[in-house]
């Protein structure tokens, strides 16, 4: 891959450019074109989810109340189903009666997807976020 800069002009309203300017220093950005980079790279990573074919990297995150019946065995369960595509798992007891876990999932995107629409749709499961990203190649 041909990592030689080009340079491109960019029209925009001052307004525009002052929000975004705000965001990147906000951001803690040395300037604009690194933060352009991120947003073009951000949308190309969105882009490749778009169809199922080949393999992908996320996580899924959930908060449940393990007061719930047999809730830990349900998610243990369902882990094990999937043993294959959740790299690891991290669990944290928020309080007294909530928990979280971070699942790190890689595998075809389809197989990523279904684990997530699974969590999520548990009885018990309060709030499930599944975020998609890239291995990196190609970016």
């Amino acid at each position: 891959m041909d990592k030689t800069l080009q340079r491109f002009g960019v029209s925009i309203e001052a307004s525009l450019l002052q929000q975004f300017d705000a965001l990147i220093k906000a951001k803690g950005y040395s300037n604009r074109s690194e933060a352009i980079r991120d947003l073009i790279r951000n949308d190309l990573v969105e882009a490749q989810w778009q169809n199922d074919e080949g393999t992908a990297v996320g996580t899924i995150t959930l908060v449940y109340s393990h007061h719930q019946r047999e809730m830990s065995d349900k998610l243990n369960e369902l882990q094990h189903q999937y043993y294959d595509r959740i790299i690891s798992v991290l669990h944290v007891h928020l309080d007294a009666h909530h928990c979280l876990e971070v699942l790190v999932v890689k595998g075809p995107k389809s197989g990523i997807r279904e684990i997530a629409h699974r969590l999520s749709s548990t009885k018990g499961v309060k709030h499930c976020k599944f975020v998609m990203t890239t291995g990196g190649n190609g970016l």
